[in-house]
């Protein structure tokens, strides 16, 4: 029983110093009062470098200190990098058409995954324990009735099947949303190279900052079990404006998490995670690139 209480504090403490340092303060600010103060950022830093500090006095939490110096690294990088995209500098360069701009964006998502891997690989960690490798292609899938997966069903299989069913439910949304006409696909037709370039850039880069670099550290301190949902729950909150906007987005991007993450951690590498999100994005930059749907 001793043994058990510690971890139950360092659930405790992830599940709220996660989800207190996530969007979801800026969401409810701003869908409750119409505007996120300007300093909730430098407050989120505060907080997340108290609890930092306590790891150093709570002897219990020091498994944490490596999850928590990642989600800083996310939090405050994404936030200077994000301020650098906003740059007249950066717009005379990146902004304009859907390539430009997208292309702009997406080099800024690669700097912040390349950042989380160099400080992750700094605090001891090696390629093959946070996920930065192939991994096991042929891996079995874990049991999960719900979804009719059982345990003979290896990821080779399993993975382009659930990417065609992801993306078929992904536009599925889309074209509901949208209603486009047919001539939508002779503007995405020449676009499509610069689609294919942008998807796997950002497929990439959320793969690697909100998950590998995050389920690698968290993992190890909280369990593997906890580790999955809370960053699922992590990276559905930050698609609450996105495609599509609100709270389905987040229930499929948390759906979305959750099943890349148990792709992760059962196959120990990041190409199945990376091609499932890769074709889901495919389908989202194509309706861009058609000005179907905004940027974001």
């Amino acid at each position: 029983m001793k043994k058990e209480q510690p971890v139950r504090s360092l659930v405790v403490v992830a599940w709220t110093t996660t989800l207190l340092v996530s969007t979801l303060p800026d969401i409810l600010w701003q869908e409750l009062r119409g505007v996120s103060p300007p300093r909730l950022m430098g407050v989120k830093v505060a907080f997340l470098l108290i609890v930092l500090g306590a790891t150093f006095a709570w002897k219990p939490g020091r498994p944490l200190r490596s999850y928590l110096t990642m989600l800083g690294t996310l939090l405050v990088f994404g936030t200077v990098l994000q301020n650098l995209g906003e740059m007249s500098f950066w717009q005379s360069r990146f902004v304009g058409s859907f390539r430009s701009t997208m292309l702009g964006t997406q080099l800024l998502r690669v700097a912040l995954a390349l950042i989380m891997i160099t400080v992750l690989l700094a605090l001891g960690y090696r390629r093959r324990q946070c996920f930065l490798i192939r991994g096991d292609l042929k891996a079995p899938a874990g049991r999960v009735r719900w979804l009719g997966i059982d345990e003979s069903t290896p990821w080779h299989h399993l993975a382009p099947i659930a990417a065609v069913l992801i993306g078929l439910g992904t536009l599925t949304f889309l074209v509901i949303g949208t209603r486009p006409g047919l001539s939508m696909i002779g503007r995405v037709v020449p676009a499509l190279p610069a689609v294919l370039l942008l998807a796997a850039m950002n497929a990439f880069g959320e793969e690697v900052s909100y998950r590998a670099t995050l389920l690698a550290p968290l993992g190890q301190a909280i369990g593997n079990t906890h580790a999955l949902i809370l960053t699922a729950v992590f990276f559905g909150i930050g698609h609450f404006y996105g495609v599509p906007y609100g709270v389905v987005g987040v229930v499929m991007a948390t759906f979305l998490g959750w099943f890349l993450g148990k792709a992760m951690l059962e196959t120990r590498g990041l190409l199945w995670p990376w091609f499932i999100h890769f074709v889901q994005d495919v389908l989202i930059f194509s309706f861009m690139a058609a000005g179907v749907i905004g940027s974001g």
